[in-house]
């Protein structure tokens, strides 16, 4: 159920509870900070969110359902809540306007689930808690006291650090634990040692002081938590600091002193009200247990097959379970073609092996001299970090014949370390020779951080099963299972579960080091046996061996250049958008009349609708708000001018903060280079990915974010940045693979695509297109790739549906081939359950033949567009290839330093100009031959805005 709470009398509710709850052992109250956890199981999926095969995100919910299901588990709650906070403002807000002001719109992915997660609450049998005009932290901490007067022990469930100072004998913090690792409980001593003060309520004098730039709290200027920790810890309180304020010096005695009323304002904000008024009777949040039958529906709605099977058995609904069928009935497929009688999962303890401790020089030098006899060799590294450009490596262990491994350990001296493995350069720079490994960028990585460029061909564990089988899990541990029948150590084993009590490896004597590293050598050597094998007989060879292998050392290589970042021009232009949000601020305001928070999708909503009436019957959100998202507000723009200036605010607002302020913070500080990170499986189109940070989500379509890649410069003045950019390659490829000769001639005819369209489809000749017929048929070329239908076109031109109908008709009489490969690709993912790329990547299409036609047409789109963007990711991969071959080939200096869409960028050498361009033109559009023409087109600049 849920309590919209407000007071409705006088009633006194506290006595009123309190004669209600019965006499029991132990009363365990777990009240959850709903806001705080939906936003944190968004997040932590941000990189990897999951959708359903509607399309519908899911990612908020899925966490806080993992999160309450580990809860109840562990700590057996008698009586659970979840409040959530408001929209509505609150004293804070009136106290100080600015408060939370500044923080970004609520992103839509949260917002659509947000009455999800009331629906899942309703399920689980807990009730939620809203009171309008307070805060989620202000009702918990009522409630929380309430209950321990009541004799409750109380754990408030949150992330947040404010709720510290709520903590007494009775009531805790717990923190849920981060990807299944253990809960951190903060009762009054953890708090008093986390925080080094002598009495809990000092947290609250200690945020006053350093304020909390994600709610807007200013504290005082120069006091970070460190120094407000040390002033409190030495004070005692805000009011004693200022009355020794003579025993503090210069700059920090001055800010002090002269941000009184705001230190004193920061600490009110900053306390949690522990008197909201309310009606709830808190025996009514015992909990039992949930309803079984709307938990399980639910969970088939949003597909949830792996927490469903947890929670109810393999017996969980054949609808949720589909996916879940698919892979165990191939996984026994792979068993039964390797294993004649079905086997059970051995381990170290079973099978004889002969693992072997390599310390000395004398051992390396006999290992070294065994491992040049080979044609091929399995390694892999040891190290204390998962960040392979910092880690410190431990060892590397060797394996050429199963079940014989060796393990090198590294010194702990870096020069010792260094010099040990400058010992295995040759062997690892043998061009002769071939490396097997399991996710080998990061050892090659690794290895390439201390000096050592890995040669030879490649054959990866990891890249040849996601190659192989897309649609299972790629885990090291998994594929022993699946393909040896073998349970290798954990890791959990050495470094204990994921949690504050985790170690690292640095930690753990080296005996049992050496046999966990060995034992991984020797089971990818094994893996990669099979796979080898299976490689040869499979379509996806050629992507592996071709494509994915030799992309690893491109990567790397890549990964390690980095690019230089002007931080200095990044700064410029920080305060120069600072400075265009207020001046649109202030435009906004002045056209509405009076101030308002524009980051409120709430109290935008009303400006919009209530105020303006730009709409008669706006759209609303699930959760009952005006919508205000950006296609909402894009349709609006010619009500009024204030849509503009709205639009221009946000896109200015999310420059400033996602990138502008975030990407210096990225540059590392040894090399003084921003260095991404690029992963090979991340998508499920064969495109590679950007990481850390990201920066292919940089906007171009607009100056502003254009403007961002001109802090992107050249190395030194004798660098220019090389752009060579892919032209028009996704129509190209659906030139090629649908073979339309209409389509294909006007691409050689040198013709610009997008007016030979326009002329076909409005039946005109060439020179009578128009600009405006031009961009409608850019617009229906583009969109026909991705399947676009007749509503959609409408909704993008803002055209008529009759209209937009016609133009889908036009092209396809003038393109037939192109429906003529529809149908064929359509067809064939029907039958064979995937589609697949020139290179033979494939693509599964799990809901192809589903009975939902919504389902199935979403499928559809998939199964016709995978082969475009595949085929395109892979022309791209190639290329990258061929260009890295070519410029170590003719030695240039010339460096590749990014890959962002269908473009490389590269550090080139100004006296190298008129040799390199050619070179790396004609080593992209021979990428893969192709009867349509390639253009590859071609900038230089002084920075990334003037090359592309």
């Amino acid at each position: 159920m849920t309590l919209d709470l407000f007071p409705e009398d006088d009633t006194d509710d506290d006595q009123t509870a309190e004669s209600s709850v019965p006499e029991c052992a132990e009363k365990k109250l777990f009240l959850l900070d709903g806001m705080a956890l939906t936003y944190r199981a968004h997040f932590a999926l941000v990189r990897s969110p999951r959708f359903t095969s509607g399309g519908v995100c899911t990612s908020a919910v899925f966490g806080v359902l993992n999160t309450v299901l580990d809860l109840i588990k562990r700590e057996e709650p008698t009586h659970l809540a979840a409040a959530f906070d408001t929209s509505d403002p609150t004293a804070r807000h009136e106290m100080f306007p600015e408060y939370k002001a500044q923080r970004d719109q609520m992103p839509e992915d949260i917002a659509i689930q947000l009455p999800l997660i009331d629906r899942l609450f309703e399920a689980m049998n807990i009730t939620t808690i809203r009171r309008p005009g307070y805060e989620a932290d202000d009702v918990i901490g009522t409630l929380a006291h309430q209950a321990a007067d009541r004799g409750y022990k109380t754990w408030m469930v949150t992330p947040d650090k404010d709720y510290d100072q709520l903590v007494t004998d009775d009531i805790y913090v717990l923190k849920p634990g981060r990807k299944g690792g253990d809960a951190e409980i903060f009762g009054v001593q953890e708090v008093l040692d986390k925080w080094d003060i002598e009495r809990v309520d000092q947290v609250i004098d200690i945020l006053g002081l350093m304020g909390d730039a994600s709610d807007n709290i200013p504290g005082v200027p120069g006091i970070g938590p460190k120094t407000a920790q040390k002033l409190i810890a030495k004070y005692g309180s805000i009011d004693n600091l200022y009355q020794n304020l003579d025993d503090l010096k210069g700059k920090q005695k001055q800010n002090i002193a002269e941000h009184r009323d705001q230190a004193a304002m920061s600490k009110r904000l900053v306390t949690i009200q522990l008197d909201v008024p309310h009606s709830v009777d808190i025996e009514s949040l015992a909990w039992k247990s949930f309803d079984t039958e709307a938990l399980k529906a639910f969970m088939i709605e949003l597909e949830f097959d792996a927490i469903g099977k947890r929670v109810f058995g393999k017996t969980f609904s054949a609808a949720s379970a589909r996916a879940a069928v698919v892979r165990e009935k191939r996984e026994s497929e792979i068993q039964a073609s390797l294993f004649d009688e079905p086997v059970g999962e051995k381990t170290i303890h079973d099978v004889p092996h002969q693992y072997m401790t390599i310390r000395t020089a004398e051992q390396r030098a006999d290992l070294i001299n065994r491992l040049k006899q080979q044609k091929s060799f399995c390694f892999d590294t040891e190290t204390t970090s998962l960040d392979a450009r910092e880690a410190i490596p431990l060892g590397i262990s060797f394996c050429i014949e199963p079940h014989q491994a060796y393990y090198v350990v590294c010194p702990s001296d870096a020069n010792e370390m260094q010099s040990m493995i400058d010992e295995f350069r040759p062997l690892f720079e043998d061009q002769s020779i071939e490396k097997v490994g399991h996710n080998l960028k990061y050892d090659m990585t690794l290895l390439r951080w201390h000096g050592i460029q890995v040669r030879g061909e490649l054959f990866d564990t990891m890249l040849a099963h996601a190659m192989k089988e897309p649609e299972m899990r790629h885990g090291l541990d998994y594929l022993s299972t699946l393909y040896l029948g073998y349970r290798p150590i954990p890791t959990s084993d050495l470094i204990g579960p994921k949690g504050k009590d985790q170690i690292n490896m640095r930690d753990v004597p080296i005996d049992q080091v050496a046999e966990y590293a060995c034992e991984d050598a020797d089971v990818t050597f094994q893996v990669a046996s099979v796979l080898r094998s299976d490689l040869e007989q499979s379509e996806t060879r050629d992507v592996c061996f071709n494509i994915e292998f030799p992309l690893v050392r491109v990567l790397v290589d890549m990964e390690y250049e980095g690019i230089r970042l002007d931080t200095e021009a990044l700064g410029e232009y920080s305060d120069h958008l600072g400075g265009e949000i207020e001046d649109l601020q202030n435009k906004i305001f002045a056209a509405t009349g009076h101030e308002f928070n524009i980051d409120s999708p709430k109290q935008l909503g009303v400006v919009l609708y209530e105020e303006l009436q730009l709409e008669d019957n706006p759209k609303k959100t699930a959760t009952g708000q005006y919508s205000t998202r950006e296609a909402e507000l894009e349709r609006l723009a010619n009500r009024h001018p204030i849509i503009a200036d709205i639009l221009d605010y946000r896109n200015a607002r999310k420059l400033k903060s996602v990138y502008v302020d975030q990407l210096p913070l990225a540059v590392n500080s040894r090399t003084g280079r921003l260095h991404t990170r690029y992963d090979q499986i991340w998508t499920s189109t064969g495109r590679i990915q950007s990481n850390d940070p990201n920066l292919q989500t940089i906007p171009v379509r607009k100056q502003r974010g254009r403007e961002i890649r001109a802090a992107f410069v050249p190395r030194d003045e004798n660098h220019l940045l090389l752009s060579a950019d892919y032209s028009q390659i996704e129509l190209r490829v659906m030139a090629e693979l649908s073979g339309d000769e209409a389509m294909q001639d006007a691409f050689r005819s040198g013709e610009d695509i997008h007016s030979v369209t326009a002329s076909k489809v409005y039946k005109v000749e060439l020179d009578e297109v128009t600009r405006e017929m031009r961009d409608k048929a850019k617009t229906v070329n583009f969109g026909i790739i991705y399947g676009i239908s007749g509503f959609g076109l409408q909704q993008r031109l803002n055209i008529p549906r009759s209209e937009a109908n016609e133009l889908i008709k036009n092209y396809f009489d003038k393109y037939p081939g192109v429906q003529q490969y529809i149908d064929q690709t359509i067809a064939f993912a029907k039958e064979h359950g995937y589609v697949a790329t020139q290179s033979g990547r494939r693509r599964y299409i799990r809901d192809i033949n589903s009975r939902n036609r919504t389902v199935v047409s979403a499928a559809e789109r998939l199964a016709m567009n995978s082969p475009i963007q595949g085929t395109a990711a892979d022309m791209l991969k190639l290329a990258m290839i061929n260009v890295h071959r070519a410029l170590r080939d003719g030695k240039f200096e010339t460096k590749m330093l990014l890959s962002v869409h269908d473009e490389i960028v590269f550090d080139m050498l100004k006296s190298e100009q008129a040799a390199v361009m050619p070179v790396i033109e004609a080593a992209m559009k021979s990428a893969m031959p192709m009867s349509v023409p390639i253009v590859v087109e071609m900038g230089i600049g002084k920075n990334w805005l003037e090359a592309h």
